[in-house]
């Protein structure tokens, strides 16, 4: 049974967010409360997968967290001879991921493996899932790992990125900040617990802009974007090489 949220209910020092054995323990509850669309998110990307994912391939799944989108990978995809391999820093967040997708037995070869997603060796992939991770990377990185994905991507594979929105305008950025703290309210958040995540995220989760995501993908050599996913300030593009 899911375990519920309730990290920062009470009055706490503010430190940095920490993808540590306490917030795995909770974080499907975390998440889904936390960003609008989610599941819906979760859902789109096994469904796109199953238009991409090659015979004989990889599909990388980058901060793979819990593994949420493997799972929807592999309940989705119609092709049965490929491998996934999930990659993700935590040490915490991979335990749990490895429980999570033993409990749901599948013939296709996964394999989960804590390291650093800016120094992996990669390999030639169909499919490559960013979901909610980028953000956590320093914008250089972000560019560098841009780059060496687009290497290893085939032909006619794609890359999903999920990303939490920044915007220009600082009114519409004022509307939708408005709109998402309404969002955490209405599944039984207070105002301390968003007060007090927000802080210990600071710093931790840098939004950008979608122009800033487009050009950055152009740069890396993606020519192909598109938004398949928006609700108020998170969003997900597909771009195919």
């Amino acid at each position: 049974m899911t375990k519920s949220d309730a990290l920062f209910s009470t009055p706490r020092k503010t430190a940095a967010f920490k993808f540590d054995h306490k917030v795995a323990e909770v974080f499907p509850d975390m998440i889904s409360r936390s960003v609008p669309g989610y599941n819906d998110i979760i859902q789109g990307i096994g469904s796109l997968a199953n238009q991409f994912v090659q015979e004989n391939s990889i599909v990388y799944d980058l901060g793979c967290s819990l593994g949420a989108a493997t799972l929807s990978i592999r309940e989705q995809v119609e092709t049965e001879n490929y491998e996934i391999i999930g990659i993700d820093n935590s040490q915490a967040m991979v335990e749990r991921c490895q429980q999570h997708l033993c409990a749901f037995r599948s013939p296709i070869k996964t394999t989960i493996c804590q390291a650093d997603i800016l120094d992996f060796d990669y390999r030639k992939a169909s499919l490559i899932v960013i979901n909610f991770t980028l953000q956590f990377l320093d914008k250089p990185s972000r560019s560098t790992l841009l780059k060496r994905l687009y290497e290893v991507l085939q032909p006619g594979g794609a890359l999903i990125l999920s990303e939490k929105l920044a915007f220009n305008d600082k009114e519409i950025n004022q509307l939708f900040t408005q709109q998402h703290h309404l969002f955490k309210k209405q599944n039984g958040y207070s105002d301390l617990e968003i007060s007090q995540k927000r802080a210990a995220l600071e710093n931790v989760l840098i939004p950008e802009t979608l122009e800033e995501h487009h050009s950055r993908l152009n740069e890396a050599g993606f020519a192909h974007i598109h938004s398949w996913f928006q609700q108020l300030n998170f969003v997900s593009l597909i771009t195919i090489k």
